[in-house]
C-alpha cells in the first residue's frame, strides 16, 4: 500500500475548506486536496422540451428532488411563456429544496410540502393528495427509485428531463496520474473521467466512491473501488478517506 501524497475530489472546493472535514484531513495527514467538479449541468433547449409533450399547466403538482430540478423548471417554464397557477402545489424532497423555492416562489402564498430529505417520506406526503397530477423535473441520468415508487403507488405523473450532465473539459489538469487517489460522488464522474482519459488505466491509483450507484458505475468501468461510503464504519466519504490514510500508516 503505497503513500497517499495527493488527492483529487471530484466536487467544488468547500466555502471554507480550512474548517471542511476535509481541511482536517489535510492538516491530519499532510496530504494535499484538489477540488475539481468532472461534469455540468445545461438546461434542455426549448424545443427539446416541447418534443416530450410534456405540458406543465396540464399539472396540478410539481415534485423536486433537487434545487437544480427548481432552478430549470421555473427556467423553462419562462422560456416557453407559462404563467405557474396560484394554485399550484410544490412536493420537496427536503426543508432546504423547499426554503430554495423562495426564489421564485413566495412562500406563505404557495402550498409546499417537504419531507426530510427522505423518498419514502415524500412518497407518505404525496399519497395524501392522490388526486393531484403531479409533474416530476429531473436530469437525463435520474434515479429511478421515485418514479418506481410513484408507479407502485398509481399516481398520476409525468416527468420531464429539463437538464442534463455533461462531461467537463478537463483541460486545467495536465496529468491525471499525479493523483494518488481519485475520489467520485456520481457515475457522472465515472463516465466524465473515460471522457477525458479514455486509455485511464488504474494501476496504483486508489478509487474511492460514494453511494451504490458510484461503486457500480467505476466496478462495471472496470475499476477497482478501494473504499467507498457511506457505510456503518465510515457513514461520510470523508470518514472512508481518513479511515484509508490511516491504514497505510500503519503499514508504511
Amino acid at each position: 500500500m503505497s503513500k497517499i501524497k495527493n488527492i483529487l475530489v471530484s466536487q467544488p472546493v468547500p466555502a471554507d475548506l480550512e474548517k471542511s472535514p476535509y481541511g482536517d484531513l489535510i492538516k491530519k495527514h499532510g496530504v494535499n486536496i484538489e477540488f475539481i467538479k468532472f461534469f455540468k449541468i445545461e438546461g434542455v433547449t426549448v424545443r427539446e422540451f416541447r418534443d416530450e409533450k410534456v405540458y406543465i399547466n396540464e399539472h396540478t403538482a410539481i415534485i423536486f428532488n433537487s434545487k437544480h430540478a427548481v432552478d430549470h423548471f421555473f427556467s423553462i417554464a419562462k422560456d416557453v411563456r407559462v404563467d405557474i397557477p396560484e394554485t399550484m402545489k410544490y412536493f420537496c424532497i427536503s426543508e432546504s429544496v423547499a426554503l430554495y423555492l423562495q426564489k421564485y416562489v413566495q412562500f406563505r402564498k404557495r402550498k409546499i410540502f417537504y419531507s426530510e430529505n427522505d423518498v419514502s417520506q415524500l412518497m407518505d406526503l404525496i399519497k395524501k393528495h392522490k388526486t393531484e397530477r403531479f409533474l416530476l423535473p429531473c436530469s437525463d441520468h435520474h434515479n429511478k427509485e421515485l418514479p418506481d415508487m410513484l408507479n407502485a403507488s398509481k399516481i398520476n405523473f409525468s416527468e420531464a428531463i429539463l437538464y442534463r450532465t455533461v462531461p467537463a473539459e478537463m483541460k486545467e489538469i495536465v496529468d491525471i496520474r499525479k493523483f494518488d487517489m481519485l475520489v467520485f460522488f456520481s457515475p457522472q464522474g465515472i463516465r466524465s473521467l473515460f471522457y477525458n482519459w479514455p486509455d485511464f488505466k488504474q494501476e496504483e491509483i486508489v478509487i474511492g466512491t460514494f453511494g451504490t450507484t458510484t461503486t457500480q458505475a467505476a466496478t462495471e468501468a472496470g475499476l477497482t473501488v478501494n473504499l467507498s461510503a457511506p457505510n456503518p464504519t465510515t457513514p461520510s466519504m470523508t470518514m472512508a478517506i481518513d479511515a484509508y490514510l490511516s491504514k497505510c500508516q500503519k503499514k508504511a
